[in-house]
């Protein structure tokens, strides 16, 4: 009995033993995953800093709306994605596209002394960096292309706006209760290659191309000033849509300045060839006779 006791203790005192060395095993292990984990999250952060710091250099950026110049399409405090992707493979604004760029020189007022404390500003700052948040310093502008290089624009009385002799539908875009152009009509006005002519869809509450044409710009902006086209409204989520181009810029015949240019060139290519094949069919009869 007492032989047995003794097994019988001496049996649970080994068990409890390698109870222990499991247990401290296991402790060891958490805490070798723990510390792993607190090594890796400065990593973790620092590549998502950079996916994000690329993402808004080189595909898409988030840009706020400051002013009424494109309402009812975008409204103040609407938060907007701009495509910075497509303009590095050589596209080119187009026609009826809603676009960021740089203000040209003038266009914007100074901007305003922000109010906001030093912590907060710098917070912002550090956001508006890596693309999280629209930069309270930005001097860009929104607008929409209405034409392009190329193009011959123009706008009298209540409208509408013609580009290359075709008269635009802006029932869709314009403000309720906007004319095209009844508070400052203009042209025609030829736009130069690589420049754009602009215009905000809230046409009376909007300085646009038509008030700078006694600027050195003479109201175009330059292609290479364009930030990138505006693709969606992100925020706030009840606003949020894409920002597709009107029908009205794919009608027929609006493209026509540009289309006779290849015609034109084809005419010219053809009379030489006309005249000697003329020539050859002459001299050849004056042989034969």
């Amino acid at each position: 009995m007492s032989d047995g006791g003794d097994g019988s203790g001496g049996s649970g005192s080994g068990s409890g033993s390698g109870d222990d060395a499991d247990g401290g095993r296991s402790a060891d292990a958490g805490e070798k995953k723990q510390r792993s984990f607190w090594k890796e999250l400065p990593i973790l952060i620092l590549v998502a800093l950079v996916l994000a710091l690329i993402i808004k250099t080189f595909l898409v950026q988030a840009f706020s709306i400051p002013s009424n110049s494109m309402q009812n399409t975008l409204q103040v405090g609407d938060r907007v994605l701009v495509d910075k992707l497509t303009p590095w493979f050589g596209a080119e604004p187009e026609r009826g596209e809603v676009v960021v760029f740089h203000d040209p020189g003038g266009w914007l007022n100074e901007a305003p002394a922000s109010d906001s404390g030093p912590v907060l500003e710098g917070i912002q700052k550090g956001l508006s960096f890596i693309g999280l948040m629209p930069s309270a310093e930005e001097q860009d502008l929104i607008k929409r292309v209405i034409a392009v290089g190329g193009d011959t624009v123009e706008c009298k009385g209540v409208g509408p706006v013609k580009v290359n002799g075709k008269a635009l539908d802006e029932t869709s875009y314009i403000f309720p209760g906007d004319t095209p152009c009844e508070d400052n009509d203009f042209g025609p006005v030829k736009v130069p290659e690589g420049k754009l002519w602009v215009m905000g869809d809230h046409r009376q509450d909007s300085l646009d191309s038509r008030y700078h044409e006694k600027s050195p710009d003479k109201g175009f902006v330059d292609e290479d000033l364009v930030v990138g086209r505006a693709i969606a409204r992100a925020w706030p989520i009840d606003r949020w849509g894409t920002l597709p181009v009107p029908g009205t810029f794919d009608q027929p015949g609006l493209n026509a300045a540009a289309g006779a240019a290849p015609a034109a060139l084809g005419l010219l290519g053809a009379v030489p060839l006309v005249l000697w094949r003329r020539r050859r069919l002459i001299r050849k009869a004056d042989l034969n006779g």
